[in-house]
């Protein structure tokens, strides 16, 4: 009997011990957890925000065919957009990475032949030369043959591109008789572009006054006097529903669309000849647009809001694309001696808006662009009317690549 209540004491005392050991041992890995490292930096802080954004978008699309939340690879303008802010960090650093990150998507995406995977050329799509900024940059370097052949293809493009009886192209072959703000950008940076590049005397005269010329017809057609803002689309027809029955503009101004306007404007200029008589002129109508522009600035954020004109009507909300766009626009246009000095100031107020109300950084480095539209555009199936409630309630999501590639251009051209 006394050796049951002895052995029955000793594994009493064994259990409390061991459980009192347990409790500890726990009360260690705890402590342990509390003093680990902290989560590995994926994207460094000290780098600028141009390095930061564009190793954050590598991170969320490891393939750049896959930009824009793609699960296939697919030739796109928005591919085009955030390779053209790659390309200019990679100026700025010389790391590799971002060469190979550019180069990878011009690999995928043309075959040996030359061909342009997911590229239709009877689409008529303006959309789709934007990406051919790419092939000009890497064909001086690659010598690539079947990149000279794609960007050719690109280039017939412009030769068959329905027009307005104006001139003007039509944004795209399903879009019929319209200019779209969008489509200067798309468009014209890459046919002076390609014009600087392979074409000489009479002929190179003819495409940039072809260049010149639709931004005369915007200009004419989709510019309000009133407010010098100009309207996202003008239907040449005046059939279309959204189309105001007299001008054949729509009825709102599009943040985003003013964007890329402004961004075309800014670029074109990198490649249209000093001599240019139209030159002057389109430098003309960027003092125009930024003094219009300057003028429906928050004054209180230093952004812009999704229906530029209309401030803090209800839906409304401060939009980052466009509000990355007009930073990069008036910082480049500034540095390079087209606009005063005075527009550095609007840039700068805007960029630390951006930064104090749409970004966020991630525990591990890896930084957000918020309150981006997804998309917006005109008629289509379903219809979009270009209302004010049509473009307030389109889609918003973080780091769409509409926002984060004029982020990261507006970073660099402001050294942030």
């Amino acid at each position: 009997m006394n050796v049951q209540k002895n052995a029955g004491r000793l594994f009493t005392i064994f259990f409390t011990i061991t459980s009192i050991m347990g409790c500890k041992n726990t009360e260690e890995k705890k402590g342990e957890e509390l003093a680990a490292p902290e989560q590995e930096q994926i994207v460094p802080e000290d780098l600028k925000w141009s390095e930061r954004m564009m190793l954050s978008e590598m991170k969320r699309f490891p393939e750049a065919s896959k930009l824009d939340f793609r699960e296939e690879p697919k030739w796109s303008y928005t591919n085009g957009l955030v390779l053209k802010a790659a390309k200019e960090v990679y100026e700025e650093t010389n790391k590799q990475q971002y060469y190979d990150y550019i180069y990878d998507y011009a690999d995928t995406m043309v075959t040996n032949q030359g061909e342009i995977r997911t590229y239709k050329l009877s689409d008529q799509n303006l959309d789709m030369l934007n990406s051919g900024n790419v092939l000009l940059y890497l064909y001086p370097k690659t010598k690539e043959e079947r990149f000279l052949e794609a960007l050719k293809l690109l280039r017939s493009q412009i030769e068959t591109q329905p027009r307005t009886k104006e001139g003007g192209f039509w944004h795209k072959k399903r879009y019929t008789q319209q200019m779209w703000l969008d489509g200067l950008y798309m468009a014209e940076p890459f046919y002076a572009h390609y014009t600087q590049m392979f074409s000489e005397g009479e002929k190179a005269q003819a495409a940039y006054d072809d260049i010149v010329h639709q931004f005369d017809l915007i200009q004419e057609y989709a510019k309000d006097e009133k407010t010098g803002l100009l309207y996202h689309g003008w239907d040449s027809s005046k059939q279309q529903k959204w189309a105001d029955k007299e001008t054949g503009t729509s009825p709102n101004f599009w943040s985003r669309a003013m964007g890329w306007y402004g961004m075309a404007m800014v670029d074109v200029l990198d490649y249209l000849p000093e001599d240019h008589e139209g030159r002057e002129k389109i430098i003309r109508y960027l003092n125009e647009f930024a003094e219009a522009v300057t003028k429906v600035q928050d004054k209180e954020s230093g952004l812009w809001y999704q229906v530029l004109d209309q401030g803090n009507r209800e839906g409304n909300y401060l939009e980052a694309s466009g509000s990355s766009m007009f930073t990069y626009t008036f910082a480049k246009g500034v540095k390079k001696g087209y606009l005063p000095e005075k527009y550095m100031e609007v840039a700068e107020k805007a960029y630390d808006g951006i930064l104090r109300n749409l970004i966020s950084v991630e525990k591990n480095g890896v930084v957000n662009l918020n309150q981006v539209c997804a998309v917006a555009g005109l008629g289509g199936d379903p219809y979009r009317d270009a209302s004010y409630e049509y473009y307030v309630n389109e889609k918003i999501r973080s780091n769409d690549p509409k926002g984060t590639g004029p982020f990261i251009l507006a970073s660099l051209q402001l050294n942030r």
